[in-house]
């Protein structure tokens, strides 16, 4: 089976229950609680009042095509896939528990040539078991680095605005964990690549990476401490480029413009002085009416 012959296919179909505490969890991999007198972290990671953040919806159930035996019959250079760009709408947020119904569709293959790999999109669409409503459109661009050369099909999404040119408004510095991806990939994400040094080397890498949904979530944090007192309910709609691999223990550096309903964002690795997020953008609630 080739990839061009998934276009338009239904990849997967499911159900995945939650509970609080894996909510709780995803908190924690993402540095929630570190100050635990912090009630605006603490909301995140203690049960009480439990707030969801918006990236939950990233973790539940399928993870990607970049999964052993993710899609049968198909044999994928998975350890050289790239996560390229993530899109994520959010119609309503996500109850601190709860049981959703995921599918997941193959939208479109764009080929680069054989020696160059093909990007791969996908979409997961998730809703509520209970009552059927709409709760999250996840759009995924991997790629495929050592699976190109076998042609394109269907239709990807518009490309991301890019990361504005003026100066940033505000710039935040965050640093991560040595152990960071051991963290983050027990939210489900166990791609070998973030954990076993063996597996990055063959991938090309001198160790294990984040990752990218780990770093998006760390970006996020800067952006809704910096712009909305962390109200994570605000957020309708978050896109953004990975433009560089990171790795567990580097500083990250977020740049933040804000412009009413909508907020820009890019990050830099400051150790290697490299973009790692680019064309980050969050849409508000209410931006498409303002």
């Amino acid at each position: 089976m080739s990839l061009v012959a998934l276009v338009g296919t239904r990849l997967h179909a499911g159900e995945t229950a939650y509970h609080s505490v894996d909510a709780m969890l995803h908190a924690l991999s993402l540095g929630y609680g570190e100050d635990p007198l912090d009630t605006r972290q603490l909301r995140h990671v203690y049960e009480e009042r439990l707030c969801v953040l918006p990236t939950l919806p990233l973790v539940l159930g399928w993870q990607g095509v970049w999964m052993p035996a993710s899609v049968p019959g198909l044999a994928l250079d998975l350890p050289r896939m790239l996560h390229a760009e993530e899109r994520l709408d959010l119609p309503r947020r996500l109850p601190p528990a709860g049981i959703v119904r995921e599918e997941v569709w193959v939208d479109a293959v764009l080929d680069r040539g054989a020696a160059r790999g093909a990007y791969v999109h996908t979409r997961k669409e998730l809703y509520s078991e209970n009552d059927g409503l709409h709760l999250a459109t996840l759009r995924s661009c991997v790629l495929a680095r050592g699976d190109g050369g076998g042609g394109s099909a269907g239709l990807a999404p518009p490309a991301l605005e890019p990361t504005p040119a003026r100066p940033a408004e505000a710039t935040r510095t965050r640093p991560t964990l040595r152990h960071q991806a051991l963290l983050y990939r027990l939210n489900g994400d166990l791609n070998p690549v973030h954990a076993s040094p063996a597996v990055a080397a063959r991938a090309g890498f001198e160790r294990p990476l984040l990752h990218g949904r780990c770093t998006l979530g760390l970006a996020l944090r800067e952006v809704l401490e910096t712009c909305l007192d962390d109200d994570a309910a605000e957020i309708a709609r978050v896109e953004v480029r990975f433009a560089a691999p990171f790795f567990p223990g580097e500083t990250l550096r977020v740049r933040i413009w804000r412009d009413w309903k909508r907020i820009a964002f890019s990050a830099d690795c400051v150790e290697r002085e490299i973009t790692v997020l680019s064309h980050g953008r969050v849409e508000l609630r209410g931006a498409k009416e303002s």
